[in-house]
């Protein structure tokens, strides 16, 4: 479907977001500043205004118009999905005293709704999609105020427009907002019908609302001479909504004619309706037939549509992502520009094609070129944000003047990918060997109730025994230390002796608190997967890498790119000397095949299940060496189990079945006695507990308690009869929770669940917080434990 108004021009070449983190972390700089104290609020907010024009003139350094809305105006000090809430004045109800008369909140309330303040728990914190990016969890009831309540939006469109740039705000669009939005618990949880009967309400029930809001806002960026704006519809692509596929695509068809057509009609900017992140399928001739002047599509991710899905885009402009927003690999330009010409070959004459990544690059790091340490001949095989762009502009290029004029391009991106696939690293036949020969015997343990009679008996635990997820807090002094060894200033053994002393300070202050089962801390550890990158073959670590996991927290994950062998032990001699401190129960600590995977940027040329086979292998020799050490507590984080599970349910059970075999390869040649955890977080546990169930560990700690034990029903109804540590302790939030607090989630978790297979911990582990607050919280998780232990 055409729309009735002729669409402003729209760039040959554009991406849907970049980083907004700054090349040195800026924005982590600035608003921890603040949060501490340093700085204040004006300094704050010009240190933000500031990384927000450098990105502007990065951009438009690197090839992108800045006069035609083709630079997506993106920012978010926090969080954009917090940012699309506040805008409508989605604020909950424990909030309420932050809210302005007109509806918006300030930038310190903001971070108070981010982050808790006082007794307020913060919004829960979850997935984006299948990314590791986290996102805040809107909470919507019936009677939740809705309205344009924010201009932040317009005036950050404003601010560029003063720098003479015109760029494209970018909002997510609002059939996504209440998708991702859960029902606000205060009160409200119950719509009435007409007929007076109570049924369960829905934040998809407010799309009306909402629409008006948005419509608000789209008017005010026209009144600002806004051009375009882009508003993100990755709802479109995936399952598992609480409401029926056809509602979700009624909704869609609903709002879009709203604020294209009637509510919008005729002061509001050109629309580009973006779906990232997979196939749109069935969403799709609703997307084509939506009033909007663009659709974007994810071709990296989804097929390239049937000649009859493209026909019906006919009229509108296509933004075709063929660059991947998600990965580090140079792009196949040969492959990527067949399908530009396919897609507009498809579209017919008069099609409008412009060519873009094919999600935001906030999922990547910025610049390769900042990782000289790395070979010129592995950097070759990479690009980062700024790389994407140039892609991006080279087939925006050759679509408009064909293959001669990128020729040498092209040839050079052709060598780089021959040469990845001839290193030698990247197939190792004894790796693959071994693989092969493995059997199923080596992935099943003996049953259950013998393993466990057999641990009770070495562990002589108490009912509801304490316990963390393993790190402790990342000191400066372990920062400097970890800085003087890359310096020189320290060699491997004064290294080696600082990270000891550290340990015994953690095993120190986890005996005067009480804990049962002991952590070492990994003080030793930058990263729990770059870790294990930086000892086993077939990774490589980058520097600057870094890219925004939520709020001001960052990561640099690895790049998995040959054949992973584990040279030599990893782990053992941490485990090792911290047993040899206490006589007190101590876990090893490794990090799973699924997680490692998740948290990396991943080979490309072979299945996701072959890499992590490999990874499980290496794991498998590090529990054995443990285990034959004397570790008889050994913990296997999955923290990611959940993240990479398809967004469609088409392609769930093969992933659920590589990811619980490849757990399995890990931790099965462990004797009976040897008691095995794993750690999941920040996951829809309800969608995965078959799956949790098949890891078959024998102690499994789950995220709880942002979300006030929502597992709890899942796990009743699943009749999950191994052991179980649903979280007390929110550690993504600076608050200290009380140790009522904490009685009272043991208390619900003890009547959903025997308190025999229960174990008290955090949600996850305690790296990012400070020493003052983790005792502090700590103290009241142990108080709590002894306290519901001793009414039972």
């Amino acid at each position: 479907m055409t729309t009735d108004r002729t669409a402003p021009w729209f760039p040959d070449a554009t991406v849907l977001g970049f980083p907004r983190i700054g090349p040195g972390r800026e924005l982590k700089t600035a608003v921890e500043s603040y949060w501490s104290g340093r700085s204040e609020l004006d300094d704050l907010q010009a240190d933000l205004a500031n990384l927000r024009r450098a990105t502007r003139d990065r951009l438009g350094r690197l090839g992108l118009p800045t006069d035609s809305g083709a630079i997506p105006s993106d920012f978010s000090a926090y969080d954009h999905v917090l940012d699309a809430a506040t805008t409508i004045g989605a604020v909950p109800a424990r909030f309420a005293d932050l809210v302005g008369p007109d509806g918006a909140v300030d930038l310190p309330g903001y971070f108070a709704i981010a982050r808790g303040e006082a007794d307020r728990v913060p919004l829960e914190m979850t997935k984006w999609f299948d990314s590791n990016y986290h996102y805040l969890v809107p909470e919507i009831g019936p009677d939740t105020p809705i309205r344009y309540a924010d201009d932040r939006v317009v005036r950050e469109f404003l601010e560029a427009a003063a720098d003479g740039a015109t760029t494209r705000p970018v909002v997510v669009g609002p059939v996504t907002l209440l998708l991702l939005s859960k029902a606000a618990d205060d009160g409200t949880a119950d719509a009435r019908a007409t007929d007076g009967t109570a049924t369960p309400f829905r934040p998809l029930d407010r799309l009306e609302d909402v629409l008006a809001a948005y419509a608000d806002l789209l008017r005010a960026l026209a009144a600002a001479g806004a051009p375009w704006v882009q508003l993100d519809e990755p709802a479109l692509v995936a399952d598992g909504w609480d409401v029926p596929r056809e509602e979700v695509l009624a909704a869609t068809e609903r709002a879009y004619a709203a604020l294209a057509g009637d509510l919008g009609r005729p002061e509001r900017p050109a629309i580009l309706l973006t779906a990232p992140y997979g196939d749109l399928g069935d969403a799709l001739p609703v997307v084509a037939a939506a009033p909007v002047e663009a659709v974007a599509l994810d071709l990296v991710r989804g097929p390239v549509p049937t000649a009859a899905d493209l026909a019906a885009l006919a009229g509108k402009v296509v933004v075709a992502g063929v660059v991947d927003g998600r990965n580090v690999w140079r792009t196949d330009l040969d492959r990527a520009l067949e399908v530009l010409q396919e897609v507009r070959a498809g579209l017919g004459e008069d099609a409008r094609v412009a060519v873009s990544t094919s999600s935001s690059l906030l999922h990547v790091p910025l610049d390769v070129d900042r990782e000289q340490h790395l070979s010129k001949e592995l950097r070759s095989w990479l690009a980062f944000a700024d790389q994407k762009v140039g892609e991006v502009i080279t087939l925006a290029t050759g679509l408009a003047h064909g293959r001669e004029a990128i020729a040498d391009t092209l040839a050079d991106a052709a060598e780089a990918r021959r040469s990845r696939l001839a290193h030698p690293g990247v197939r190792r036949a004894a790796v693959r060997e071994r693989l092969a020969a493995l059997t199923d015997a080596d992935l099943a343990r003996e049953p259950y109730d013998r393993r466990a009679a057999a641990q009770a008996e070495v562990l002589d635990l108490p009912v509801l025994p304490t316990t963390t997820i393993g790190s402790f807090p990342q000191t400066s002094r372990i920062r400097r230390a970890r800085t003087a060894l890359r310096t020189g200033e320290l060699d491997q053994e004064g290294y080696r002796s600082a990270m000891r002393a550290e340990i015994e300070e953690v095993v120190r202050l986890q005996e005067r608190l009480g804990l049962d089962v002991l952590v070492h801390g990994e003080p030793e550890r930058n990263d729990m997967v770059q870790y294990f990158a930086e000892l086993l073959d077939g990774f490589a670590v980058t520097r600057q890498g870094w890219v925004q996991s939520y709020g001001s927290r960052c990561t640099r994950p690895s790049i998995l790119w040959g054949d992973v062998a584990r040279p030599g032990p990893m782990t053992v001699e941490w485990s090792t000397y911290t047993a040899s401190l206490t006589d007190r129960p101590v876990k090893g600590m490794l990090t799973g095949p699924v997680t490692i995977l998740a948290w990396s940027f991943v080979r490309d040329d072979q299945p996701l299940g072959d890499t992590a086979a490999q990874v499980a292998l290496a794991l498998r020799e590090e529990l054995a060496d443990l285990e034959a050490a004397g570790i008889g507590i050994i913990q296997v984080d999955e923290p990611a189990l959940r993240e990479l599970l398809p967004l469609r349910r088409a392609g769930q059970a093969e992933y659920l079945e590589w990811s619980v075999r490849a757990f399995r390869l890990a931790t099965s040649g462990v004797r009976a006695q040897t008691q095995v955890h794993t750690h999941l977080c920040y996951s829809e546990f309800g969608e995965v507990i078959d799956a949790i169930d098949g890891l078959d560990a024998d102690v499994t700690s789950v995220e709880a308690a942002r979300s006030r034990m929502e597992i709890l029903p899942a796990l009743r109804s699943h009749g999950f009869e191994r052991q179980i540590g649903p979280g007390v302790y929110d550690i993504h939030s600076p608050r200290v929770p009380s140790q009522a607090e904490i009685v009272e989630l043991l208390t619900a978790a003890v009547t959903a669940v025997p308190a025999r297979q229960l174990w008290v911990n955090p949600d996850c582990g305690l790296k990012t917080r400070r020493y003052a607050e983790t005792e502090a919280a700590l103290t009241n998780l142990v108080a709590a434990a002894q306290e519901v232990r001793a009414g039972l």
